[in-house]
């Protein structure tokens, strides 16, 4: 039972090495164990799983144990991405769990459980899965296992958000990086069926992801970005391994941070689709999305950084967009959930009704704004866990950095230190599974990024 630990979401390891069949028929049991004593045997249990190496093996072992303990089981007829299977959780009020390790290098694999409300197992639930693991619930009766294609009910829940007929008439060429992900099957066929005309490249399942991260960063989407160049007025797209996280490059063949498409879409849902309520972001997400909001008046609800957070305040306060900075977002009338099919659907769909390539949403944005932001981000690694906490605290304490005063300090997530120009802040915080320190920097200058990065080392 070594190195079973969920972090913010789920529990991965390396196949082969902790990914095995023992752990896996352990976690597969704490879960039956927590899903019969909070719903009952009756609930139902749906379970899809990505592209990676053996993740239809493990994720057909899981299947076939809770079937053993009495549940009724539906288990995808294809490679799936993880937001699908969140949807179909809330619509047939199930229980999911997805085999998937999303963004992280194509050894690995994971178990990702989602409640019925469809998001995310907050911290108490998957305290509750790690105090059950190596126990198990006596079997009731024989469960069922079916086969069942949950890709029609969620592209009927995005044709009902997204006006895919309008993006039919868009004005920019597209071109849909299947990247070797989940996504692929899905954000195509949705293409497709609407007639929307689109280019695509790397589209086949690849348990290693050719070669590549499966996380569709600049680094990673190098041919994307070159064909971009290549081609005029042109716009691409691409998600992560299980397509709950977006990649969007535009006409220019430059990578569009994830804080940017939250605010662009904010834009687009408050002003073009006549969206009410607040926005939902990470300690981590840009002052950007501040500004905006407050030129919209619309709350900002700030939260630790990691999806769950965001996903346990958007079943709170119902806002029109939740996102954070690593390029997960979801909307009001949604699921609490990061969906990358989604996002790539509304910002085409924010394209066609301002009728302007996003180069110019972009600038609109700015202008808007005020003002434009630069992050950075430092990695510091520590000889141990204990070093932690005294440094947390000296930064806790601290007055000011170098010429700047420090105006507020918020703790919800690490320390954030604001600073008196009002357009920058310093974000230090711990990492949940090795002694390591991430110093997050935000400003309005390239030049300040630099200064305050040389007075933190220092």
């Amino acid at each position: 039972m070594t190195g079973i630990k969920f972090g913010t979401d789920g529990w991965r390891a390396i196949v082969g090495k902790d990914f095995n069949e023992e752990n896996v028929s352990i976690v597969t049991k704490a879960i039956g164990k927590y899903v019969f004593e909070t719903f009952g045997i009756g609930k139902k249990i749906i379970i899809g799983y990505d592209p990676r190496n053996m993740a239809d093996v493990f994720s057909m072992q899981c299947a076939k144990i809770l079937c053993e303990e009495g549940f009724d089981v539906l288990y995808s007829d294809k490679i799936i991405p993880t937001p699908v299977l969140a949807y179909n959780a809330k619509h047939l009020n199930a229980c999911a769990i997805m085999f998937t390790a999303s963004h992280n290098p194509p050894e690995y694999l994971g178990i990702k459980f989602i409640p019925d409300y469809a998001g995310p197992a907050t911290s108490d639930i998957t305290d509750k899965l790690m105090q059950n693991l190596g126990q198990e619930i006596k079997p009731q009766k024989e469960g069922t296992l079916n086969l069942y294609d949950f890709q029609p009910d969620y592209n009927k829940q995005l044709e009902k958000l997204i006006d895919y007929g309008k993006i039919k008439n868009i004005n920019t060429n597209i071109i849909y990086d299947g990247f070797y992900s989940a996504s692929i099957g899905y954000f195509d066929k949705l293409l497709e069926k609407h007639n929307i005309k689109f280019e695509t490249m790397n589209m086949f399942h690849d348990k290693n992801f050719g070669g590549k991260m499966p996380d569709p960063k600049p680094k990673y989407l190098d041919d994307l970005i070159e064909k971009i160049k290549s081609t005029k007025n042109t716009v691409g797209f691409a998600n992560d391994g299980d397509a709950d996280r977006f990649g969007v490059i535009n006409e220019d063949g430059e990578y569009v941070s994830p804080n940017e498409i939250i605010a662009i879409l904010l834009l687009h849902l408050t002003k073009n689709k006549g969206y009410k309520g607040c926005l939902v972001k990470t300690v981590g997400a840009s002052l950007l999305l501040d500004k905006v909001a407050q030129k919209l008046g619309v709350e900002v609800i700030e939260t630790a950084v990691g999806f769950k957070h965001v996903g346990e305040a958007m079943r709170k306060y119902n806002p029109i967009i939740g996102g954070e900075e690593s390029g997960g977002l979801s909307i009001q009338g949604h699921i609490p959930e990061k969906d990358g099919l989604l996002a790539n659907s509304l910002i085409l769909e924010a394209m066609t009704y301002e009728n302007k390539p996003l180069t110019e949403l972009q600038k609109d944005l700015y202008n808007f704004a005020g003002c434009k932001f630069y992050n950075d981000r430092i990695d510091k690694k520590l000889n141990n866990t204990e070093e932690i906490k005294p440094i947390l605290e000296k930064f806790k304490s601290l007055k000011d950095i170098g010429e700047y005063k420090i105006i507020k300090t918020d703790t919800k997530d690490g320390v954030k230190i604001y600073l008196d120009d009002n357009n920058s802040w310093i974000l230090v915080r711990p990492s949940g599974t090795e002694p390591l320190l991430r110093i997050y920097f935000e400003s309005d200058s390239l030049e300040k990024i630099e200064e305050l990065k040389e007075l933190i080392e220092n």
